[in-house]
């Protein structure tokens, strides 16, 4: 098992923020962890970002640093692959409709790839919640993950293969006809922890009824599914309450 690289930390507000990278299969994987200060042992949820995103992109900081000083829990997110400093050019955010149109454009073969590339970041996790797990006075858990978007496609197959998640905020995301779907469902109908499911109804690159099945398939008999108005990027703030809360009854200190 790779332990954790520290490369620097810094402390603000009661929350510690420390930069680390992991080797996981030849790759060099870089990462936050965010921790409640003056405690040595917490609650941690896995952040998993959204395409054409990253580690800091300001939804996650804002969560991270939500969970640390609301809750004493402790928080943790890494670059999918091909994103933040994993990518060899800048990438500029991407609009809904245009990543729309990008992902209706894309050949089979493309899509292929896409959802390949995903499916090896699940590695990437639990690798590295080992290395989390093993570190001394870091958190030895319970552990919950957060993703929608691109966070869900690759965070639910994730938590569907580790036991150690016990708790799961996915959405913005469902099945389709796009390569990788039916396996999706498939490994949906496996999780049986509680699950949070945030959709936006008038989302621009997920159709209502491809959520909607996302959310069937989930074999959790414990599932709620939030919809609000609105596009892909307009979900409202006040769901980080409703996380915050849903994170709060299903994962309990240690305390």
């Amino acid at each position: 098992m790779a332990p954790l690289s520290w490369t620097n930390e810094t402390t603000e507000l009661g929350v510690t923020e420390r930069a680390f990278q992991i080797s996981v299969a030849g790759e060099n994987v870089p990462g936050i962890a965010w921790s409640p200060e003056g405690k040595d042992h917490w609650p941690t949820i896995l952040i998993g970002h959204g395409g054409t995103q990253h580690k800091r992109t300001p939804g996650v900081l804002s969560l991270a640093r939500r969970l640390v000083r609301h809750l004493g829990y402790g928080a943790v997110a890494i670059d999918a692959p091909e994103h933040g400093d994993r990518r060899t050019e800048p990438q500029d955010a991407v609009a809904p409709n245009e990543m729309r149109q990008r992902i209706a454009n894309m050949t089979p073969e493309q899509l292929k790839a896409m959802a390949d590339r995903n499916g090896g970041a699940v590695g990437e996790w639990r690798a590295t919640l080992d290395a989390v797990a093993a570190t001394p006075g870091f958190s030895s858990g319970p552990f919950g993950y957060w993703g929608v978007s691109m966070g869900t496609a690759i965070g639910l197959p994730y938590v569907a293969s580790d036991p150690r998640i016990s708790a799961a905020v996915f959405g913005l995301a469902g099945v389709g006809n796009r390569p990788g779907s039916d396996r999706l469902a498939e490994l949906a109908a496996t999780i049986k922890i509680p699950v949070l499911f945030l959709f936006q109804w008038d989302d621009e690159l997920m159709e209502r009824e491809h959520g909607l099945a996302l959310f069937d398939a989930i074999g959790s008999d414990d599932k709620t599914m939030h919809v609000n108005p609105g596009g892909h990027i307009q979900m409202p703030f006040h769901e980080r309450d409703s996380v915050e809360a849903f994170f709060a009854r299903h994962i309990r200190t240690t305390d």
